[in-house]
């Protein structure tokens, strides 16, 4: 149970600094509130109003939460196999480099394609 007080003691300052943050943030923080701060902020674009069950979202929404989870992924096996890379020799390298190979075809895929462009 000993190793655990430090993970314990870490999480209790965490989220003491939490909640003192935002005691502080309410309390000494500006209150001018205005129409233009009540409103919705939506990137600087003036707010549509949206259907009772939500609106649909355009597919590119759906292709660039996909090609961050692809990268996200990616990061995810890079890590361990920088870890380990001595270890691995000229195998793990190779098999690195076909991994990232691949990753960068999916890329270049969806670059061509104009997923990365927002119309």
């Amino acid at each position: 149970m000993n190793a655990y007080v430090p993970i314990l003691v870490l999480g209790a300052l965490a989220t003491a600094f939490v909640v003192f943050s935002v005691v502080a943030a309410a309390v000494i923080g500006p209150k001018r509130y205005n129409r233009a701060k009540l409103s919705a902020y939506e990137c600087g674009v003036e707010p549509t109003p949206q259907p009772v069950g939500g609106g649909r979202f355009p597919v590119k929404y759906y292709l660039t939460a996909m090609l961050f989870i692809i990268f996200d992924i990616e990061i995810v096996f890079l890590y361990p196999w920088a870890v380990q890379f001595d270890a691995l020799g000229m195998f793990g390298l190779v098999q690195m480099l076909v991994f990232v190979g691949l990753i960068g075809v999916a890329y270049a895929y969806d670059w061509r394609r104009g997923g990365l462009e927002w119309d």
